[in-house]
């Protein structure tokens, strides 16, 4: 059928791909959401912003409906959130967070990764102190006036808004979580997505495009690891 539809079809699958660990992960995170704060996503912050993505994502309903339900059962298995730290190439730091429900298996792969890479797993703490945990909001700009909302959000946690294109992007300390999307709700705010960033506190630089893309590798070959959720690094 000729170069052409072979690579329609590869890219074809990295999408199904992509979309299908974008599902599991976010089921997972539903999963732990009940689990922590129950079914009812009025009086749960977390599983409302974990249904949030999920229609970012285009993940059927029926499909979420039935996360939610499988996580109320007592039978169900519970998920456990880890992060694991260390050195990658050249020198730089990164921090992996995970959602297992097998942490022996996780930092087997976690370490065997680090391993095949030339890189040190870390123990905890040895790195994530250089990093703040920061929340994150997404949503369109629209009629919005951005420098209005920065002013109104601020007794809410807000630290930053960041205005790229059409998109606004609130930050706040992690602890103001909850304060922030209440109050983006109440402004009747519609979220494209809510999650969280580690942010570097330094960046390694001096990186030459070689030992980026050694860094970029092992980032992607992380990421591929059904396990983990993000992966956070100070490169520059």
């Amino acid at each position: 059928m000729g170069r052409a539809f072979e690579y329609r079809k590869e890219r074809k699958l990295k999408r199904w791909g992509a979309m299908a660990k974008a599902f599991t992960r976010i089921g997972r995170e539903i999963a732990i959401s009940v689990k922590e704060g129950g079914a009812n996503p009025d009086t749960n912050a977390r599983l409302r912003a974990a249904i949030q993505n999920s229609k970012a994502a285009n993940m059927p309903k029926d499909r979420v409906d039935s996360a939610i339900k499988k996580a109320s059962s007592k039978e169900e298995k519970a998920y456990e959130e880890v992060s694991y730290e260390g050195y990658g190439p050249h020198g730089v730091a990164i921090v992996i967070d995970t959602q297992t429900d097998n942490p022996t298996r996780t930092v087997a792969n976690m370490r065997l990764i680090f391993k095949k890479t030339g890189s040190d797993l870390g123990n905890s703490g040895s790195v994530e102190y250089m990093f703040k945990k920061k929340a994150v909001f997404k949503f369109a700009k629209g009629a919005l006036n951005p420098e209005e909302l920065e002013f109104e959000l601020i007794d809410a946690g807000l630290s930053e808004l960041q205005v790229e294109d059409d998109l606004l992007i609130a930050y706040c300390d992690f602890f103001d979580f909850g304060r922030l999307s209440k109050a983006l709700e109440e402004k009747g705010i519609e979220l494209t997505e809510s999650t969280y960033e580690k942010i570097p506190d330094f960046f390694k630089e001096g990186l030459t495009d070689e030992q980026a893309e050694d860094v970029i590798k092992m980032i992607d070959k992380l990421e591929e690891d059904d396990d983990v959720s993000h992966v956070f690094h100070n490169m520059k």
